[in-house]
């Protein structure tokens, strides 16, 4: 039944996609961030659904006739030269052999995010794009959040497999990421019934999220609370609640539970830790050494062997920073930290030019949340294998759209201020009008 419905939705989309190509981005994300022909049984399983989106939206794209120019702000300028120099790393890989698939695969998700970029031009497509991230993360959200409390969480919580994010770190993060997309989408919606489901599924989101004993998601869930707490005008309501709701939610957890978070300051007794800290240690050495560092598919024994300080300990990056280091050296560390910080300063430079102006107020809390959001990526991603998780991207697309939308907006006001006729302070002037 789960694959005859993925099928009807995707094949049924495919029309709407070639009329309007930017259901095509939001099709896309559904399908590749839910992935729901995973939760198949039969045939839809590996049926290439992602594929035949890709294909029509494309198709859709080049025949479309409205605007579809790439926006070139400086966070998409990085983000294509950080493909660029990916693309070169790979060439030079200690394992020129084995590098293909996982290029092949990151240069789909860059690919897609270039078109996405192409097609969301109006505030209904960016909140299309808000709204494929939140169905896509939250249905799984929910589902872990009633498992935990069915649970008491004494289970963990685990991602859908063969995704980006099966494991119970991955899960938890994107849980993490997806609440303040949420609480973007609640503000601006009417209806009280649909009201209470959001504040339901935030509420579960976060459950799951405890459920999955992850210690980054804890640091991460932290970080975003101090933040949003930071940046809001209700300091006092905000701290109220969030001094309510966190401990109801750590109630629901078991002893085991608080021995696992508790691990966190005492890392040095940990063997994951310490695993991931010798990865680290690898992945600076190699970086030192290579300018281009070591390419895709760098964790075995004979890179460690030659770059870690134990040998034995073979682990993956578990850190978005060293994990890019380890591939693609320091420029390529450069790049993708200076793709973040340009990001964040278009969510910067949004909330500066509209919080103030009541037509536009929804790009100022689109972008505090997408903050949020990304925030939230940068700490707990700071203990995972997630550089290429394309979720944070497709965040980035909509900040991206949004400012363009608003500078057209502004120019647009400009414009018609400069039109009015004013009546001219000369005498002779004011007599020849007359």
């Amino acid at each position: 039944m789960r694959d005859i419905l993925v099928t009807i939705l995707v094949f049924g989309s495919l029309p709407l996609i070639y009329k309007k190509p930017w259901w095509g981005a939001v099709m896309w994300i559904w399908i590749s961030v839910m992935n729901p022909h995973a939760q198949g049984w039969g045939f839809a399983r590996t049926f290439p659904f992602a594929a035949i989106i890709a294909v029509v939206s494309v198709i859709s794209l080049v025949t479309y006739k409205g605007d579809k120019k790439l926006p070139m702000t400086p966070p998409v300028v990085l983000f294509i030269t950080f493909l660029l120099w990916m693309s070169l790393t790979s060439l030079f890989a200690i394992h020129l052999d084995q590098v293909y698939d996982q290029w092949n695969k990151v240069l789909k998700i860059f690919g897609m995010t270039l078109v996405v970029l192409m097609l969301i031009k109006d505030r209904e497509q960016i909140n299309a794009v808000i709204w494929s991230i939140v169905v896509s993360i939250g249905y799984y959200g929910v589902k872990g959040g009633i498992f935990t409390i069915r649970s008491g969480g004494s289970d963990r919580v685990w991602g859908p497999a063969g995704t980006f994010i099966d494991g119970n770190n991955e899960v938890a993060l994107a849980f993490v990421m997806v609440i303040p997309l949420m609480i973007y989408l609640l503000k601006y919606t009417v209806n009280r019934w649909a009201r209470y489901a959001f504040m339901a599924s935030i509420g579960l989101c976060a459950l799951a999220a405890l459920g999955s004993y992850s210690r980054g998601a804890m640091l991460a869930i932290a970080a975003m609370g101090v933040f949003l707490w930071l940046k809001s005008k209700e300091k006092v309501r905000l701290g109220l609640a969030l001094a309510l709701l966190v401990p109801l939610l750590m109630l629901a957890m078991p002893d085991q539970w608080y021995d696992r978070m508790n691990t966190i300051g005492e890392y040095k007794e940990d063997a994951s830790a310490m695993g991931r800290v010798n990865a680290w240690y690898m992945a600076t050495n190699l970086a030192a050494d290579r300018l281009m560092g070591g390419g895709f598919q760098i964790y075995d024994a004979g890179v460690f062997a030659k770059y870690a300080p134990d040998p034995r300990d073979v682990h993956a990056a578990h850190s978005i920073y060293f994990q890019v280091l380890g591939e693609h050296g320091f420029i390529g560390l450069f790049l993708y930290l200076a793709l973040g910080v340009a990001t964040w300063r278009t969510g910067t430079w949004l909330i500066s030019k509209t919080r103030l102006d009541p037509e536009m107020k929804w790009a100022a809390d689109l972008a505090t949340m997408c903050q949020v959001s990304l925030l939230g990526f940068a700490v707990g991603g700071a203990f995972l294998s997630l550089a290429y998780f394309d979720v944070p991207y497709y965040v980035m697309a909509a900040l991206v759209a949004a400012r363009v939308l608003v500078e057209k907006e502004l120019k647009l006001r400009l414009a018609s201020k400069q039109t009015v006729q004013k009546p001219s302070s000369h005498p002779l002037e004011q007599t020849r009008s007359a």
